[in-house]
């Protein structure tokens, strides 16, 4: 206390000399603010963002915010700012598969509850993002569920000492290297399932026909991919014709197979019209036929649960159902958990494929460099994986809930809005209703603002909900913060306000979700991990400071008559 008396006594006296010195006036020395400083105290003045939207003319517009959770459930100063200035929030990854679903498949959704219990108490809407999506997946679960089974032949049943093998020693037309096997009952128009356990000293096709000797015509049943250890294969053909031959091809394959556990049935039937399919024994009624090949023959020590083992693998239908289960235990479980709070949901995030057909669905098949994160429900659930995703949303959520289809690029100069249409056109076609459609916008300034119109108006002609979910702005080219100027910073506040502006003015009002700023503040540069990493995209500085795009959001956010 006695410091701070005597300071203010220093002050006075100072202030006494000061007003004793008539001749020197303040004004005299007054000098002007800095152009910079005047403008950020500007920009300071600024109240809360979502006081500048006028709910009477936008009612149904929510603006806003992506968060982490920690930066929510720590309430930090990113607390008290998203609090402040949004309505709603969502988690950039939190709420996603991949960090849901655990190692054996459980679910644990106590962050997810802590989360809605913080939202509630500072009555912060929450959107539900993503049900069902290729990345931010736990692949590793996900592919566990399909994988072969891998039977090792020590520990596989019943050990066999025989297989049917055969020998080809050159590539040649398939049937001139071919085992037959005599059979008389096979039917028209009857549907026949083989099932066989194959492999190969290298790996090589191999196909399967039911033949009609003498005229040689077939009905083929498909292929055999032979890798070097033994696989069960399943294969299905409905016959055109009355055969009695069952024929194995491997003109085309030169090297030695072998064959084992061969099971014919008619659907309907458990009889095996071939006696002879299991070779612990004998390989009697086998004959080899063609030009190149050899008699079939008994190998010893190569059967069915040999040391070598084998592998199962499932077949597509067997995947499609495991996955199929799989997607619904993790919808049903995370509606079922969030719904007393939750009523919107991006229940399909980023269908479709950038390049070279914007209609089709991306895919990860031929992908040699997967993610760990990555799996594509889509190559197992076919097309109507968007469909499944929706009943399901529908089925465990609330009846009112919005539910969304999600994508970036549709601001692009292709046709990736138009195939989104396109694709939402063909989920309602099987009775399913979409209710809107997200677009991401992560753009830069370079961005064709005609491009963002047409989209818009694209998206307006849908008579959907329309959202723009995942709203950034960089500078173009990935120009890093410590590059930025103060011009690329109004060209940036510029297209933040063009964007929110042409939203409010061609979407219509009933159709408005809102906009959610998807990074409140630039990017950091410390870690590979962060979203557009070292750029300047947000609305504040990394320590808080709010920019030309923060007064630029505000103004556009006034409603205009």
């Amino acid at each position: 206390m006695k410091k701070i008396n005597k300071t203010i006594v220093i002050l006075l006296s100072l202030g006494a000399v000061w007003s004793s010195c008539s001749k020197y006036h303040a004004r005299e020395y007054a000098v002007d603010k800095p152009e910079k400083v005047l403008a950020q105290e500007d920009i300071n003045a600024y109240n809360p963002l979502k006081s500048y939207l006028d709910k009477q003319a936008n009612p149904g517009f929510k603006l806003g915010v992506a968060l982490n959770i920690n930066d929510y459930l720590n309430k930090g100063v990113l607390y008290r700012l998203a609090n402040r200035n949004f309505e709603e929030m969502v988690m950039g990854y939190e709420m996603k598969h991949g960090s849901i679903v655990q190692a054996d498949g459980s679910l644990n959704l106590s962050r997810v509850e802590q989360l809605i219990t913080a939202a509630q108490e500072n009555n912060m809407a929450l959107y539900g993002h993503t049900l069902c999506w290729h990345s931010g997946q736990n692949a590793a679960y996900l592919n566990k569920l399909i994988a072969p089974v891998e039977i090792p032949g020590s520990d596989g049943p019943a050990l066999a000492g025989h297989a049917l093998k055969m020998i080809n020693p050159s590539v040649v037309n398939p049937w001139e290297a071919q085992t037959a096997y005599a059979i008389n009952s096979i039917e028209v128009g009857k549907e026949y399932v083989l099932k066989i356990v194959a492999r190969g000293n290298k790996i090589g096709n191999i196909s399967i026909d039911l033949q009609s000797a003498p005229e040689y015509t077939a009905d083929n049943m498909g292929s055999l991919a032979l890798t070097t250890s033994y696989k069960a294969y399943e294969l299905k053909v409905t016959a055109t014709a009355a055969r009695n031959n069952f024929i194995i091809n491997f003109g085309q394959y030169d090297g030695t197979i072998f064959i084992d556990k061969v099971v014919l049935t008619k659907t309907g039937s458990s009889a095996n019209l071939i006696a002879n399919g299991d070779f612990e024994s004998n390989i009697d009624g086998w004959g080899g036929w063609g030009n190149n090949s050899t008699r079939a023959q008994s190998a010893d020590g190569e059967g069915y649960g040999s040391p070598g083992g084998y592998i199962i693998e499932k077949t597509p239908a067997e995947k499609e159902a495991i996955l199929t289960k799989a997607l619904e235990t993790f919808i049903a479980s995370m509606l079922e958990k969030t719904k007393g709070y939750i009523k919107a949901w991006d229940v399909v995030n980023e269908p479709m494929s950038d390049w070279p057909d914007q209609y089709a669905l991306k895919t990860g098949i031929g992908k040699t460099d997967l993610a760990d994160d990555e799996f594509y429900w889509q190559d197992y659930l076919g097309k109507d994986y968007a469909v499944k995703a929706f009943q399901l949303a529908r089925k465990y959520g609330n009846a009112n809930d919005l539910l969304f289809i999600n994508d970036y690029g549709l601001e692009g100069s292709g046709n990736k809005c138009k195939g989104l249409i396109a694709y939402v056109s063909y989920i309602e076609s099987k009775g399913v209703k979409v209710d809107g459609i997200g677009t991401q916008m992560h753009i830069d300034i370079n961005t064709s603002k005609d491009n963002i119109v047409s989209m818009f108006n694209l998206l307006a002609s849908t008579g959907k909900v329309i959202k723009v979910s995942e709203l950034d702005i960089g500078l173009g080219n990935g120009i890093k913060t410590s590059n930025a100027t103060a011009e690329m910073y109004q060209k940036q506040a510029d297209l933040y306000r063009y964007v929110v502006e042409k939203y409010l003015e061609i979407i219509p009002k009933d159709k408005q979700y809102g906009i959610t700023i998807w990074s409140p503040l630039d990017s950091p540069d410390q870690e590979s991990s962060f979203w557009r990493r070292g750029e300047p995209v947000g609305l504040w500085t990394e320590g808080f400071v709010r920019k030309p795009a923060y007064q630029a959001v505000a103004e556009a956010l006034v409603a205009k008559e």
